[in-house]
C-alpha cells in the first residue's frame, strides 16, 4: 500500500512538471506573438514567461488552498452531518477509515468448512 502512495505522489509530481513546462512554453508563445506586435514590447524567454505566470497566480488568484478547503467546505459538512442519522454517521466513519488511517484492515474470516 504504501508503494502504491509513492507511485502516486511520483505521477503527481511527473504532472506537475509537465503542466508547469506547457503552460511556460503557452505563456511564451502568446506573449511573442502578440505583445511585440501589438505594443511593441520584448520578446521574453521561457524562464520569463514562468515567472510571470506565477506572478499573475500571487496578484489575481491568491495562494489559497485548492478545493475542498475553508470554512465553506467544513460549514458544509457539518450541515450533512447533523442531517445524517446515527447509522449513516457510523457508516460514513467506517468509510473514511480505509481513507483516513493506516492500519490494514483485518482479512476475511475464512468460511466454514475451509482451512
Amino acid at each position: 500500500m504504501r508503494k502504491n502512495w509513492i507511485a502516486r505522489g511520483i505521477g503527481i509530481a511527473i504532472l506537475a512538471v509537465v503542466a508547469c513546462v506547457a503552460l511556460g512554453f503557452i505563456v511564451m508563445a502568446l506573449w511573442n506573438w502578440l505583445m511585440p506586435a501589438l505594443f511593441g514590447w520584448r520578446v521574453i524567454t521561457f524562464w520569463q514567461a514562468l515567472g510571470l505566470l506565477l506572478l499573475s497566480k500571487l496578484l489575481f488568484g491568491g495562494v489559497r488552498g485548492g478545493r475542498g478547503h475553508g470554512p465553506h467546505w467544513r460549514r458544509n459538512m457539518r450541515e450533512r452531518w447533523e442531517q445524517m442519522t446515527p447509522e449513516q454517521r457510523e457508516q460514513f466513519r467506517r468509510g473514511m477509515q480505509g481513507w483516513c488511517s493506516q492500519a490494514k484492515t483485518p482479512a476475511a474470516e475464512p468460511k466454514v468448512g475451509e482451512s
